[in-house]
């Protein structure tokens, strides 16, 4: 059996583009998100912020 080690991962909202460290991820459940905005489910349509990133859910 082989171990893999994930330092990064993208974020988890379908719409973004972002990748972080797993260490500053958003947790919510199972899943990694890149902020607040996203993790939860771009209540009024607030994008992430992230340079290079349009997503608003």
């Amino acid at each position: 059996m082989t171990s893999v080690n994930v330092d990064t991962v993208k974020c988890a909202c379908p719409d973004c583009v972002c990748v972080m460290p797993l260490q500053r991820a958003v947790m919510r459940g199972e899943k990694a998100y890149c902020c607040d905005e996203c993790a939860d489910g771009h209540q009024g349509h607030a994008g992430c912020g992230h340079a290079g990133c349009t997503c608003h859910g």
